[in-house]
């Protein structure tokens, strides 16, 4: 929504039914397109923005922001997740990310609906410390504190933790060590062995070091949803064009395959593509070109959306 020749919310989520594109993310709640979402049938992720996250700790403020943001819209909207906070640093305001999803969390189950409707939050990759290979990902000591507890939350009510996985960034901050095709799941065969466990692409490798992460800090098998990943499709290096192409369509398709990863086959990853529009207000420039859609609605490049329980999305 950070752009000043978008279109209106109820424009983008008739786009939306047209790509048969059944979930959307939704970073803040916006009354205009919650509005559009009403009686769609279209999932929603709902975030709680990081700025709000500390009033949150108060139980009446959960309260009422559940309220005025979800159940004022419910049924009509389908939620999902409420993501409370995302990529939010330990260091700057982690203290405050559990205390706030117990407090929604208790919200829901004043309105009975804890089981319609799961409370999470979205990590990003610099939470990690180890990641390579795969079976020893492990989330950074300096960071335990914080997320090992909010794991322990996410199992006892059988939620899952939204993951933000960038192959893009990955690849741009190592190009020595990850091929351009390992990143673009255009590599003909294994690129990486990790035991007997073969990786072909840099996203599988990336989920798995998450799930390992997850299983080391206590969450045994708790599912993880992949709630932001994307290519830029100009403004840095790597950056282009077919590169951004290449990065979605192959994403796509690899979910739609719904076949799981190496360390979890046969479980479908629900994941959100990054993002609806190219946005130009956004800095820095490689921010601005992360659209599956230019600004009058015309697709960047075709992609088949999955309508499937376990399939793609956008944000």
């Amino acid at each position: 929504m950070m752009g000043n020749n978008l279109p209106s919310q109820s424009d983008t989520i008739a786009l939306f039914r047209q790509n048969n594109i059944r979930r959307v993310r939704l970073y803040d709640p916006n009354q205009a397109a919650l509005n559009a979402l009403r009686n769609t049938g279209i999932e929603v992720i709902i975030g709680v923005p990081n700025t709000d996250l500390r009033s949150l700790t108060n139980p009446s403020s959960a309260r009422s922001w559940l309220q005025n943001n979800v159940l004022n819209y419910y049924p009509a909207v389908s939620f999902k997740y409420i993501a409370v906070g995302n990529e939010v640093s330990p260091s700057n305001g982690g203290d405050v990310v559990l205390p706030a999803m117990r407090n929604v969390y208790d919200a829901l189950r004043g309105a009975n609906l804890q089981d319609r409707i799961k409370v999470s939050t979205a990590i990003d990759m610099t939470l990690i410390g180890n990641s390579f290979p795969p079976s020893s990902g492990e989330f950074r000591g300096d960071v335990r504190w914080y997320i090992d507890p909010v794991i322990g939350f996410l199992t006892s009510t059988n939620s899952a933790l939204l993951a933000n996985i960038y192959p893009y960034f990955s690849y741009v901050d190592n190009p020595r060590d990850i091929s351009l095709s390992y990143a673009l799941f255009t590599s003909p065969s294994v690129v990486v062995w990790d035991g007997s466990r073969g990786y072909q692409n840099l996203f599988d490798a990336l989920l798995d070091v998450v799930y390992s992460a997850v299983e080391r800090s206590g969450g045994g098998s708790l599912p993880v949803v992949v709630s932001e990943s994307g290519w830029p499709s100009n403004g840095g290096n790597a950056a282009s064009f077919d590169n951004a192409r290449a990065f979605y369509t192959n994403l796509a398709s690899r979910v739609r395959e719904n076949r799981g990863t190496p360390k979890r086959p046969g479980r479908g990853v629900e994941t959100y593509l990054f993002a609806m529009f190219d946005e130009n207000q956004k800095s820095p420039e490689i921010e601005k070109n992360f659209g599956l859609f230019f600004p009058n609605k015309q697709p960047k490049f075709p992609i088949t959306f999955s309508a499937a329980r376990d399939g793609t999305a956008v944000e």
